[in-house]
């Protein structure tokens, strides 16, 4: 069926012709008409669940769903004006709404993630910040971890079923809410202009390391995105890279880039990748570390509606005291104007 699905797609007229095995036996033709990451709709019955956000359309016409659940971490790269930034709005703003802690860490003063401020729990806009940030996480991580053994602490009376190795085994009353942390512009942590900042970057890098190999079990999910990651970076990039298990490469400016997201996983993905056209932004190839990989596309959300949406969710952000320090200031929207009257109101006389 896979070989002949090039001449059903000649024979039917259609634009693709995709072929899937549901089952021994069970095979699934997906028929798609026209070229859907030219125009991208969403489809409307979509339902997001916890730590899972449709962001984008797969050219099968289905809907690209990131689930944190299955794929805990991901590299996103993507060039200027690629789109990287229109996918991390979605993220973002799908995540908004559920309770979820989302921290942040944007290298380029704040300037992609701060209108998202009055959603996130703790925010850092350079290096500096992020040395202090980091060690926060690990300590809450380490704190998670106590917590799931405490769990752990095995008794006769304990039922098989409820020993547990994350916190998803936890009952909900005592789960901690899950962390999202976003890490933009991944390479400014890398990037040092003095030896006198070596020793920081290092323990920065290590600390990503330690979250990446140990963050799954604690509820503690990264979504590393940036415009250039390659192993000349320094020490940590490459085991970094081998720790985050989901991929997307938007347009990239190097071949070297492509390889970087996508070589390891899916080589034939890699001229995929190197073939998006500047023209199309928002198109990217998708990929996780069991090898297969697609052509998906993210739909327009402007800045404003994605910062509108994290407004009307400020009320979600759950009360984490370690990171109360990092809390980023909202600033206050000023009052809208009243409208003066088409009519003047005339006094009432006697």
């Amino acid at each position: 069926m896979a070989a002949s699905a090039e001449r059903l797609r000649h024979a039917w007229g259609v634009h693709a012709v995709y072929v899937t095995t549901l089952k021994p036996g069970v095979v699934e033709l997906r028929l798609v008409g026209f070229d859907v990451l030219r125009r991208v709709r969403m489809p409307r019955k979509l339902r997001p669940d916890l730590l899972r956000v449709p962001v984008a359309l797969r050219e099968d016409a289905t809907p690209f769903v990131r689930d944190y659940r299955t794929v805990p971490h991901q590299l996103t790269l993507g060039a200027t004006l690629s789109g990287k930034s229109m996918y991390l709005r979605h993220l973002v703003a799908g995540l908004a709404r559920q309770p979820v802690a989302l921290v942040g860490i944007d290298c380029k003063r704040g300037v992609e993630l701060a209108p998202f401020a009055p959603r996130l729990s703790a925010l850092a806009t350079d290096p500096e910040q992020a040395a202090e940030l980091l060690p926060v996480l690990i300590k809450e991580m380490e704190d998670r971890y106590d917590l799931i053994k405490a769990r752990q602490g095995i008794a006769l009376s304990m039922p098989d079923e409820e020993i547990t190795s994350d916190i998803w085994g936890l009952s909900e009353h005592k789960r901690p809410v899950p962390v999202v942390l976003f890490v933009d512009e991944v390479a400014e942590l890398f990037l040092v202009a003095t030896k006198k900042d070596e020793e920081r970057r290092d323990e920065m890098v290590t600390q990503l390391i330690r979250l990446a190999q140990l963050g799954r079990a604690a509820g503690i999910y990264l979504e590393v995105c940036g415009q250039r990651f390659g192993a000349e970076l320094g020490k940590g990039a490459t085991m970094l890279r081998a720790q985050l298990t989901g991929r997307v490469c938007h347009r990239v400016n190097d071949e070297a880039s492509a390889k970087m997201a996508l070589g390891d996983i899916a080589p034939e993905a890699v001229s995929a990748a190197c073939a998006i056209a500047p023209e199309l932004p928002g198109l990217a190839v998708a990929g996780d570390t069991s090898g297969g990989w697609s052509r998906i596309r993210t739909p327009y959300l402007s800045l404003g509606d994605a910062a509108e949406t994290c407004r009307e969710s400020a009320h979600l952000v759950p009360d984490l005291p370690a990171l109360k320090p990092f809390r980023p200031d909202v600033p206050v929207r000023p009052p809208a104007e009243t409208p003066s009257p088409v009519v003047r109101p005339r006094p009432v006389t006697d």
